[in-house]
């Protein structure tokens, strides 16, 4: 199941949305009438794409977005009144994947929400392989990710043994048992690894 989180203090406007989202398979809806009533659950909620309208007593669109723990869990879209440019792009500065204007199209807006799930999944899947990626980087000894920075580098064997002061013999045993415990077969599968893992070039 997919989550979507509606978040309006217009009854009638949540009423809508709910209606509309409910056509669509494998999607799971939770309404919220005030971005305080969101907030106050937020940390209890799964990942999933956020309805959020600007306008609300208490907290707005706008303190939500500001207020979430964690940005990357949720993709949200804020719903505007018309013509309101100024706060949809302060909402996207808030972190705010799009906005829709008020009245909305129903078409435009289900494609909206699809991109949106859409942004989530992939986030998700960079999140998993960044993660990996540190993962199998953590096992590496301090000799090893030296090593490792030399080669990223693009220094030689003997380059990288004149600067760590060790033998080029010894360079040759690191690289075979950093590539092992990276699990790859080649240099460039192991510069994969660390450039997802954030290990960037140091020169």
């Amino acid at each position: 199941m997919r989550n979507i989180y509606i978040v309006d203090d217009d009854d009638a406007v949540r009423a809508s949305l709910q209606s509309l989202l409910a056509t669509r398979p494998n999607l799971l809806v939770r309404t919220f009438r005030s971005g305080d009533a969101f907030l106050a659950e937020v940390k209890e909620l799964d990942r999933g794409v956020l309805l959020l309208d600007v306008h609300m007593p208490g907290s707005s669109g706008i303190d939500v977005l500001r207020a979430l723990p964690d940005s990357r869990q949720f993709a949200s879209i804020v719903l505007t009144g018309q013509g309101n440019i100024t706060l949809a792009v302060d909402a996207m500065k808030a972190g705010a994947l799009d906005f829709v204007e008020k009245p909305y199209e129903h078409l435009a807006l289900l494609q909206m929400v699809e991109g949106a799930f859409s942004r989530l999944e992939t986030d998700s899947a960079d999140a998993a392989r960044v993660e990996s990626a540190r993962a199998k980087l953590a096992r590496l000894s301090g000799r090893e990710t030296d090593v490792l920075k030399g080669l990223i580098d693009g220094q030689a064997n003997k380059v990288i043994a004149h600067h760590l002061d060790i033998s080029p013999r010894t360079v040759e045993i690191y690289r075979a048992h950093l590539m092992e415990k990276l699990e790859v077969r080649s240099l460039s599968e192991a510069l994969r690894v660390a450039f997802a893992a954030g290990l960037y070039p140091s020169g």
